[in-house]
């Protein structure tokens, strides 16, 4: 390929081939300049990602207990797996920010029920690394935040049927768990394994305890989940109690604040729950959300039993 035609004129191509080369040499400077600068900016880039993100292993209590019973912090077994809980909690972010506003809201419910029935204030947040102080349910079947299991739950005294099913009613399911808590306490006269047998059953804690020739949670060996248990439980209870050690910063107004309610007493059938929600000011969602045990669209209630219906005082909607 010739670059000049013939016709040109020795000045006409040197003139060309001088503008060729600059334009070269420019086209060298700019690519130089601007990988130079993408090397500059990935350099800074890598300096402020080294200096200014940052991930921490949490720092563990000098001492700590679970209902007033130490934990041996000393074994280097129960260092590790506190640390591996708090670890979990900490970082998975939105759950614990979670567990945080709901804690708000329920705890005023849960603590006075615990008190009455002589049951340690440390139980709270079982039920919170039970459900997450939701109304869940467990693959077994398992409900509410207390995750009571139907047998359970009949066995200490909550109604479940079609029509209603009190593990969903936080009063009288946190009422049921301090039976079921006294009931183990009475056994294992230990707090710690009562927690635990929370999780696998009093049979369960009593048989490993006899197998091991121990006499205390910390000493048994259990499968995952109860050996974890009640690891998360104490990670739990150091997050909530103090929020800012662990790098969560809420204001009053981030927290899910307490909703006032009016109590319905009802002893007869409903027809519909929809006519009665709207009956009073709400809609059937509302009404569900303030009275989760209540399971369909109407209450038989051949027996005439007695219920209280929660909806929030008026204008709090």
């Amino acid at each position: 390929m010739k670059l000049f035609n013939k016709d040109l004129g020795k000045k006409d191509r040197r003139i060309i081939t001088v503008g060729i080369l600059t334009s070269i040499a420019i086209l060298e400077i700019v690519l130089f300049c601007f990988f130079k600068d993408k090397e500059s900016d990935d350099e800074n880039y890598r300096n402020a990602f080294a200096h200014q993100y940052g991930i921490y292993s949490p720092e563990l209590p000098d001492r700590l207990n679970f209902a007033g019973e130490p934990v041996p912090l000393n074994d280097f077994d129960v260092k590790e797996s506190l640390d591996k809980e708090l670890m979990v909690n900490i970082y998975w972010q939105s759950q614990t920010l979670l567990f945080l506003k709901k804690a708000h809201r329920f705890f005023p419910v849960i603590e006075p029920i615990l008190k009455k029935n002589h049951i340690p204030d440390d139980f709270k947040y079982l039920a919170v690394a039970e459900s997450g102080l939701s109304n869940e349910v467990s693959p077994a079947g398992a409900r509410g935040f207390w995750q009571l299991l139907e047998k359970t739950a009949k066995d200490c005294g909550l109604e479940v049927n079609e029509e209603v099913d009190e593990r969903y009613n936080l009063e009288k399911a946190t009422e049921a768990a301090c039976q079921y808590l006294r009931s183990s306490y009475k056994t294992q006269k230990n707090w710690t394994l009562v927690a635990a047998s929370y999780n696998i059953g009093k049979t369960g804690v009593s048989r490993q305890l006899s197998k091991q020739k121990v006499d205390n949670y910390y000493d048994l060996l259990f499968g995952e989940e109860t050996a974890r248990y009640i690891f998360r439980i104490l990670a739990i209870k150091l997050i909530i109690t103090n929020p800012d050690k662990y790098g969560y910063h809420l204001r009053e107004k981030d927290l899910y604040p307490i909703i006032p309610v009016t109590k319905i007493k009802i002893d007869s059938s409903v027809d519909n729950w929809s006519d009665f929600a709207q009956s009073h000011s709400v809609n059937y969602k509302i009404l569900k959300i303030f009275n989760p045990w209540l399971k369909g669209y109407t209450l038989t209630n051949k027996e005439k039993k007695t219920y209280m219906i929660s909806l929030p005082q008026k204008g709090l909607r």
